[in-house]
């Protein structure tokens, strides 16, 4: 897409700093990072979320997501990583092409709030086996 910031620097028309790249997805550094190491995971070819990919094209940038993540360990002896993708504006996406954001972590006074299960809702047994059931009836459609 001519107007999609993360497609002019997947053809390098916006520099960016590269941590990985193969022929299918490409790592970069986060401009506004939310802790040191803070990497962007996006597929070359353009795609706005994740209803957008085929299984295959997922398989390939989530493949990757364990690479980056040991080296970002290793290289910053970070304790822990948020993996965190944002799929649509009511969930938080600001960029449309999609991206998957590992977040290193140091210790719970790094900077970053993860996001943490409220109990502003309760949920009962039969509405956890009612959605099974009706997200079960549309996974093979």
């Amino acid at each position: 897409m001519s107007d999609c910031l993360f497609c002019k620097i997947v053809e390098g028309s916006i520099p960016s700093t590269k941590v990985f790249e193969d022929e299918h997805v490409l790592a970069f550094m986060d401009i506004m990072p939310l802790t040191k190491g803070h990497t962007l995971l996006i597929p070359k070819k353009h795609h706005e979320n994740i209803y957008d990919m085929s299984s295959e094209e997922a398989a390939q940038i989530f493949s990757v997501v364990p690479k980056i993540a040991e080296s970002l360990k290793t290289t910053f002896q970070s304790v822990g990583l948020n993996i965190l993708n944002n799929n649509g504006a009511p969930a938080g996406q600001s960029v449309f092409h999609f991206h998957i954001h590992l977040i290193p972590r140091y210790d719970q006074t790094d900077g970053f709030k993860a996001i943490w299960h409220t109990k502003e809702k309760q949920y009962t047994s039969e509405m956890f086996a009612e959605y099974a059931e009706q997200i079960r009836m549309n996974l093979n459609k």
